[in-house]
C-alpha cells in the first residue's frame, strides 16, 4: 500500500506547526523522519495515522483519503506506536500484544480465534517477548516493555508501521535490538515502515529513505547517506560534525561542537 500526503498543513490556536507538506513514502521501504525538536516530525506521524486531522491537503492511502476510511478498516492496514504508550498495571504482556488484534473485532463479530492467537504469537516471536508473555507489563525492564508494545502493533499485521522514537530513553544495546528487530520485520515480511528518529547515525544504519523537516516543512528527501550530511548537521541541527565509514562502510556522522551562532 501507497501512503503520501498532498499539501499538507496543520496549525493549533493559530501555531503553524506544518506547512505544505508533499510526499510518497516508498512501499516495503524504511523511512527515517528527523529533524530538530518543534520540526513537527511527531505531528506528521499523528497525522499520517490519521490521529488528527490536517488543517489543510490530505493523507492518501493508496489513493484513498484515510479521513473517509473508517477507523477499523484503517487500523488493519496502518499501526501506530506512539511515544510513551502504556497500559493498565495489571496487563500481561499477552493480553497487550492481543489489543493488536481488536481491529479485527467488533460488537458484532467476534473476529477468528485462530488466526487471532497465530498473529499474537506472530509477533511476540519476532520481537522476542515469547518467552515473558506471563509477565505483567508494568515489570518489565525498558527494553522489553518497548518490544512489547511494539509486538501489539506487528499483532495488527499492518502493511504501514508508523513509529514514533522507537528507541527513546533506551540504553545503546536496547536501541540497537529494537532497530534490528524493525529491520527484520521490513526485509522479511515487507512491511512498510515510517519512524521518526532523533538519533541521526540510526537513520544512516537502519533506513532506506529520509525526510528531513525543519521550519515546519521538508527540506530534504532521499537516500540517507546522501541527504544526512556534515552541512545538513551544520544548517539544520546547528552542530559541527565529523564524517566516517565504518567497517560495513555506512557513514557515521560525530557531532563534535555547536555551530557559532553568529556565523549562521
Amino acid at each position: 500500500m501507497k501512503l503520501s500526503a498532498e499539501h499538507l498543513s496543520y496549525q493549533i490556536e493559530g501555531k503553524e506547526i506544518l506547512r505544505d507538506i508533499s510526499l510518497t513514502f516508498p512501499e516495503g521501504k524504511r523511512t527515517a523522519i528527523i529533524g530538530p525538536n518543534g520540526a513537527g516530525k511527531s505531528t506528521l506521524l499523528r497525522l499520517l495515522a490519521g490521529l488528527i486531522k490536517p488543517s489543510q491537503g490530505k493523507i492518501l492511502l493508496d489513493g484513498r483519503d484515510i479521513q473517509a476510511i473508517g477507523r477499523q478498516k484503517l487500523a488493519q492496514n496502518l499501526a501506530v506506536l506512539p511515544q510513551g504508550a502504556s497500559a493498565p498495571p495489571d496487563t500481561t504482556v499477552r493480553r497487550l500484544v492481543d489489543y493488536g488484534r481488536f481491529p479485527y473485532r467488533s460488537y458484532f463479530r467476534a473476529g477468528n480465534p485462530q488466526y487471532d492467537r497465530k498473529a499474537v504469537e506472530w509477533a511476540m516471536t519476532v520481537t522476542q517477548v515469547k518467552d515473558f508473555e506471563s509477565r505483567q507489563v508494568a515489570s518489565l525492564s525498558g527494553g522489553e516493555r518497548q518490544r512489547a508494545f511494539l509486538a501489539m502493533a506487528l499483532a495488527q499485521q499492518p502493511e504501514i508501521l508508523l513509529l514514533d522514537e522507537p528507541t527513546t530513553y533506551l540504553d545503546i544495546a536496547h536501541q540497537l535490538e529494537v532497530m534490528q528487530i524493525i529491520r527484520e520485520v521490513n526485509e522479511r515480511y515487507g512491511m512498510t515502515v515510517i519512524m521518526v528518529l532523533h538519533d541521526i547515525n540510526h537513520a544512516l544504519q537502519y533506513a532506506d529513505e529520509a525526510v528531513v523537516l525543519a521550519n515546519h516543512r521538508v527540506v530534504s528527501q532521499g537516500r540517507p547517506d546522501k541527504v544526512i550530511s556534515v552541512g545538513l548537521l551544520a544548517d539544520v541541527f546547528g552542530v559541527r560534525a565529523e564524517r566516517f565509514v565504518n567497517e560495513q562502510g555506512r557513514t557515521v556522522l560525530s557531532p563534535t561542537a555547536l555551530v557559532d551562532t553568529m556565523k549562521r
